[in-house]
């Protein structure tokens, strides 16, 4: 079992600095919004993953006016402590230039796919409840979130792909202002050739594998991978041209989550399309019991749970299937609403609850 010890912050986010112990199981943090309660699941995320689920620009996670922000983590994996850290850096801290993210383990520098899978933790937060119906891009990090913890090859892949997109990209709209000629793109299209490949078999097999769980509704679910392969490649050579980036590949995968309905009771239907709200809700639900089951498997440890003021969503019957994932692993939940804490405190008499207080400087 994974378990948070201890959170060190310094200039990071709204916090100058900031430090808490988890000394129980369960932990509540209270405060109003804009307590910085997020900030701290943020940072916690930070650890586990290498990246924030709430900001693509490193700028934002560092306080205003601070060259570099540091999160630190004392945590302990199968009875071994083990320190993590994330340096934020806006790219030059005392005159010289630095990369925007810096990872250790124990004090020691890593590279970012060797510090990945120390620290298992799974966010779950009001945004991941349009997660059925909303972009296929959240669905996406969905995946990606999951495959980079567990599978080391996949996050290389997926970081080569995601790069050389890029520079393929900014090729296209050379290539199509003609100032470049069309043979800059081989060897790019060589590259998310062969990674693109190999994030969808990952994708797909991660969908098969994990949502096998079980559960009170039949849910199935569909990969909708764009795929990726020479022929189709070559087939959209022309209309990339034209577009100026990429058409095809992994960056334009969705999935759909299906459901016997009593339109069709035989034929599965996708869920957000013709499910009701409550039917997608429980959709999320069956996706983070799934994406919990796979981590737990795969890593051979039981995931840190960090709700983000997820109850305050939820009405009875959803909030009574989250707590029964709360029996297994550590749980450091977020509330703007005192009154949960009784009903919290009845189940787990153990909760430790902290109190947040915004910063005024």
């Amino acid at each position: 079992m994974s378990q948070v010890k201890g959170l060190a912050l310094q200039s990071f986010r709204g916090y100058s600095a900031k430090t808490l112990l988890f000394p129980q199981k369960y932990t509540a943090l209270v405060g109003h919004n804009a307590a910085g309660k997020t900030s701290i699941l943020e940072a916690l995320f930070l650890l586990s993953v290498g990246e924030s689920f709430r900001a693509e620009d490193t700028n934002e996670m560092i306080r205003v006016g601070a060259e570099y922000a540091r999160v630190k983590g004392e945590v302990n994996v199968e009875d071994e402590d083990v320190t993590l850290e994330v340096l934020l850096t806006n790219g030059i801290v005392n005159g010289r230039r630095t990369q925007r993210r810096l990872y250790s383990v124990n004090n020691v520098r890593r590279q970012k796919r060797m510090f990945l899978g120390q620290f298992p933790a799974i966010i779950f937060r009001p945004e991941d409840l349009r997660l059925i119906e909303g972009s296929p891009s959240r669905r996406r990090q969905f995946l990606d979130t999951v495959l980079t913890i567990t599978d080391k090859h996949y996050a290389l892949a997926l970081h080569t792909y995601e790069d050389a997109l890029k520079r393929r990209n900014r090729l296209l709209s050379l290539v199509q202002e003609g100032t470049q000629p069309r043979s800059v793109l081989t060897y790019w299209t060589q590259t998310i050739l062969k990674h693109g490949q190999t994030v969808q078999t990952a994708r797909a097999e991660w969908l098969y594998k994990s949502t096998q769980v079980d559960f009170p509704l039949p849910f199935t679910v569909e990969y909708v991978p764009s795929v990726i392969s020479e022929e189709r490649l070559a087939k959209y050579a022309e209309n990339e041209i034209a577009a100026g980036h990429t058409l095809i590949g992994p960056h334009k995968d969705d999935f759909t989550v299906k459901l016997p309905l009593a339109m069709k009771p035989d034929e599965p239907l996708p869920v957000a399309a013709y499910g009701s709200r409550g039917q997608q809700r429980l959709a999320v639900l069956w996706l983070k019991l799934a994406e919990y089951t796979y981590l737990e498997n795969t890593l051979s440890q039981i995931p840190v749970l960090l709700l983000d003021d997820i109850l305050s969503e939820l009405d009875d019957e959803h909030r009574q299937f989250v707590f029964t994932l709360l029996g297994k692993g550590q749980v450091i939940m977020t509330t703007a609403d005192s009154a949960v804490i009784p009903e919290l405190r009845s189940r787990f008499p153990d909760m430790d609850v902290q109190e947040l207080a915004m910063e005024t400087s």
